[in-house]
């Protein structure tokens, strides 16, 4: 589920927006709201497990011998580390990690025979769920974008996108590292 809000000073464009919501019928149901409500309750915890989880897991995969480079602010390797140690903070004073992680292995073929090893992570094209998943951009969610484009933006055929959940840290690593085993 995602829910948002639309605010403007605007009277001219809120009016707009006015016409659209009704139009198109954005508007949330009641039991919809409730369920939002419901969850806002362990957001803190479940965003807090997300986090330590893509850490660790990024800490892995970082000297795993069968991972060409990871892709994770928080991660000393990553070319923004420092900017990311100063802008993400959680209103706590905490670092304010994630749990996406982004990894690179040597192609195509690999990275399809690594999807296929996972056992606990779901291959699925979403993210931020209570349940760790993990996409593969080049076969999934930019599988219609030409080959060159995707190299162009960085999508390579080898990087494989997790969404860390909640589950143990160890669960995940421990299965990474035998999707990752022998070839």
């Amino acid at each position: 589920m995602i829910g948002g809000i639309v605010l403007t000073r605007n009277p001219a464009l809120a009016a707009r927006l006015a016409f659209l919501q009704n139009a198109v019928g954005a508007v949330p149901s009641p039991f919809d709201c409730w369920l939002m409500l419901r969850a806002t309750k362990t957001l803190a915890l479940r965003m807090k497990a997300h986090a330590q989880n893509g850490t660790r897991v990024a800490e892995f995969l970082a000297g795993h011998p069968g991972v060409q480079g990871i892709l994770y602010p928080h991660h000393p390797s990553h070319p923004q580390y420092e900017l990311a140690l100063r802008q993400h903070k959680t209103p706590y004073g905490d670092s304010g990690s994630a749990g996406m992680v982004s990894f690179w292995v040597e192609d195509f073929q690999r990275a399809q025979q690594v999807m296929r090893k996972l056992k606990l992570f779901l291959v699925a094209e979403s993210l931020g769920g209570v349940e760790s998943l993990a996409c593969h951009p080049a076969s999934m969610t930019h599988a219609s974008v030409p080959p060159e484009m995707r190299r162009r933006i960085g999508l390579t055929d080898g990087l494989i996108r997790l969404s860390c959940g909640v589950e143990d840290a160890e669960d995940l690593i421990h299965d990474l590292d035998q999707a990752l085993g022998e070839q």
